[in-house]
């Protein structure tokens, strides 16, 4: 299957909204929650993100699914990795559970037609970095070991640096990517990850200082997906709280010029903002195309 085009913005917008979706019921409905919420595009996890046991998809429900969301016009599917995976950890039992289960994650993503999927890159607990960064190289290899990703890109996302969660710093991501050019890895930058990491996006110097050492160490093509999230913890504070758009220390301005830049021009945004109540989701969602169609 050949690699898929950079996808375009929607003629609405200067990017592609999307938001993650629940699985719950039957699989296409996930397409359909997103496309009546407005999306663009959407993310979702392709089983819970809390067992171990991911099981093989229906070959005729993820048919369904591929034809349900061509049909929404959904473009790209962002799958998002299970929650227990940790490929960095040294630990025999936890570290085999961890490759295998990432290896279902790539056959479901598949089976569901994915452009991307997106990974935790783990922590390095009772570690050097430099170690816990190589177990993640290694765990990456095995997983895709005579595996063909058939277009599915692998993305590696950006942390928030809680505990002794890998790839906050942005030279530790670059470097685990530069350390796999045979994967041709992408990235997913999560901008209340990135605050919480001590780079301040809020002002209009700081965005740019944060996007110019983003392409200076990885090249902004590499970035497929960013995840839209506002913070409640503070700048530097490497607690990973996420927070409603407009609504955190991140602020709406910061999103609009975000939104705007002009080297994020057809970039997929992903919310994955709370839902503490009904109707949360389409309202962030409102807030961020708002935001995006919104005069410079």
């Amino acid at each position: 299957m050949k690699r898929k085009k950079e996808k375009t913005a929607s003629r609405s917008a200067p990017v592609r909204i999307g938001i993650h979706t629940s699985i719950a019921g039957k699989l296409e409905l996930a397409a359909e929650r997103a496309k009546q919420l407005g999306c663009d595009a959407f993310q979702i996890f392709s089983a819970s993100p809390r067992n171990w046991a991911g099981p093989a998809l229906n070959p005729f429900d993820a048919e369904a699914f591929r034809q349900r969301r061509h049909a929404l016009g959904l473009d790209p599917l962002v799958v998002h990795d299970n929650y227990l995976i940790n490929l960095a950890s040294s630990q025999r039992l936890l570290r085999i559970r961890s490759i295998h289960a990432f290896r279902g994650e790539i056959e479901r993503a598949r089976a569901l037609g994915a452009d991307y999927l997106v990974f935790h890159p783990g922590s390095a607990a009772g570690m050097t970095r430099r170690q816990a960064l190589a177990n993640v190289a290694d765990g990456l290899r095995q997983a895709t070991a005579a595996r063909r990703l058939n277009g599915l890109q692998l993305l590696v996302e950006n942390t928030a640096g809680q505990g002794s969660a890998l790839c906050a710093d942005l030279d530790e991501l670059a470097e685990l990517v530069h350390a796999l050019p045979e994967l041709n890895l992408g990235v997913c930058i999560d901008t209340a990850h990135l605050f919480a990491a001590g780079y301040d996006i809020r002002q209009r110097d700081g965005l740019e200082d944060t996007l110019a050492k983003i392409h200076t160490s990885l090249r902004l093509a590499r970035v497929k997906v960013i995840h839209i999230n506002d913070s409640k913890a503070d700048c530097g504070s490497r607690v990973d709280r996420h927070q409603h758009i407009g609504r955190g220390k991140i602020g709406r301005e910061a999103f609009r010029r975000l939104l705007h830049h002009p080297t994020l021009a057809g970039k997929t945004f992903i919310l994955e903002t709370p839902i503490e109540k009904k109707g949360d989701d389409r309202r962030n969602l409102q807030t961020v195309r708002r935001l995006a169609q919104a005069r410079k």
